[in-house]
């Protein structure tokens, strides 16, 4: 390996949750200065969300440097606190393993696609597949910068990604339940969108965190600093990420999309319309610089095109994603789950096709998930570290967390337009609208037939 070079003098980055990103490494500033790094600037790390809370227009930029922060001071105060005893126990005290933490933290979200996961979800992309394609592939810049460490370099880093790298530290830095990513999108989500559920105490955890040879732990003294950064997580879950109105927004999108790829294998995108830089994911025959071409500038381009299509429904569904006209939503249990095929047929007589005016969508996560080795893809746990060194499960001693430990959070929802129960913005005809309305009650869907 090469020696690192360090800058002359330390850069830093006016950051809005950090204060400052310091960068004292020359491949850090090099790798931020590529051409794939910058392009994060044009993807919002919170897709529609912004239609929801408007501040939140941060990009996957921002949240990048941010992990790379978190993980630079967490580096530092491992190597001051805890010296190495033994080159088995304390890899990371090597140069070259702080390196590859501080680059796998930096870009560890660079193979996000415009509007992630919605993106994902239509054209079958996988954004950690194609992180650690950008930092082997000898195409990127990326890559090139890496490859000036050592030739290994761009593999070890993203080994780091794909959760195979042999240091658990390092790789429990950038991904665990409790990490560098997502101690900084819950601060950074928090202060964009104007919500306070987020902001857990970082400067304690950080004081807290310590290495040991399976990975990393937190000293028992800071379980309460560790409980409110879990209850963070679930309150941010609930009041932001699962917001009707952004799962809406994700729905029109996710319609929109799908409707442009029907139009297209049938011919019907004419050539001023037809999205060129989408062309690769319609046919499924795309490559790494055809992905690397797209962000959410790029999409909301043809958005903008297709306001103007003949077509009626992909011109409506551009409106009101671009103009923000969400769909309503409503809950649904297992027990009225049989009536949205009624529901969805009187959506049809007021003139909508269900297939794009309609959706079933959940969003449920885990606030906190102890081990199970079972599990397909069994979580690392919190361990919290005694004084003598002793290890135990956080839930085990947390009230707290254990009332939450395993237990899915969230809920499933009926989307449908708007109109059906503001009737004054479609010529509905009374019965139809009166019949639709009689489901909805309380933001639940009830059978107004079931006997009370």
């Amino acid at each position: 390996m090469v020696k690192p070079i360090m800058l002359p003098r330390e850069k830093v980055l006016r950051d809005p949750v950090h204060n400052y990103i310091h960068v004292t490494h020359q491949v850090i500033l090099d790798l931020i200065n590529t051409s794939e790094f910058q392009r994060l600037r044009r993807i919002k790390q919170l897709g529609a969300s912004s239609y929801t809370f408007h501040g939140a227009e941060h990009s996957r930029f921002t949240h990048c440097v941010g992990v790379y922060e978190i993980t630079r001071q967490i580096c530092n105060n491992f190597q001051r606190n805890y010296p190495s005893k033994t080159a088995e126990d304390h890899l990371w005290h090597d140069d070259e393993e702080r390196l590859v933490a501080l680059c796998a933290a930096l870009l560890h979200d660079i193979g996000h696609g415009p509007y992630s996961h919605t993106f994902e979800h239509i054209f079958g992309t996988d954004h950690e597949a194609i992180t650690r394609q950008i930092l082997t592939s000898p195409e990127t810049e990326v890559n090139q910068v890496l490859q000036g460490i050592s030739p290994d370099f761009p593999e070890k880093v993203a080994s780091v990604i794909g959760k195979t790298y042999a240091d658990p530290q390092v790789v429990q830095m950038i991904s665990s339940q409790i990490d560098a990513d997502r101690m900084d999108y819950l601060l950074r989500d928090a202060y964009n969108t104007g919500t306070k559920y987020g902001m857990f105490d970082l400067t304690r955890i950080l004081r807290v965190m310590r290495p040991y040879r399976h990975g990393i732990a937190f000293e028992a003294s800071g379980m309460h600093a560790v409980e409110d950064y879990i209850v963070c997580r679930f309150q941010m879950y609930q009041q932001v990420y699962f917001h009707p109105v952004s799962r809406s927004m994700e729905v029109i999108l996710d319609h929109l999309l799908h409707r442009a790829k029907y139009l297209y294998e049938h011919g019907q995108l004419n050539h001023e319309q037809t999205p060129t830089l989408l062309v690769p994911f319609l046919e499924d025959d795309f490559t790494l610089k055809d992905y690397l071409r797209l962000d959410d500038g790029v999409l909301t381009t043809y958005f903008t095109l297709w306001r103007d299509h003949p077509d009626d429904i992909l011109r409506d569904l551009a409106s009101r994603f671009l103009d923000r006209r969400p769909l309503k939503s409503v809950r649904f249990t297992p027990e009225t789950r049989d009536l949205l095929p009624h529901l969805q047929e009187l959506i049809e007589a007021a003139g909508f096709n269900p297939q794009y005016y309609t959706a079933v969508n959940d969003s449920y996560d885990l606030p906190y998930d102890a081990y199970d080795p079972s599990s397909k893809e069994p979580k690392t746990q919190i361990e919290l570290m005694e004084q003598d060194g002793t290890l135990e499960e956080l839930s085990t001693v947390s009230p707290i967390v254990a009332a939450i430990t395993g237990k899915s959070t969230g809920d499933e929802r009926f989307f449908f337009p708007r109109e059906m129960i503001h009737p004054e913005e479609l010529q509905l005809f009374e019965p139809l609208y009166q019949e639709f309305k009689q489901y909805l009650r309380n933001d639940c869907l009830v059978d107004p037939h079931a006997e009370n």
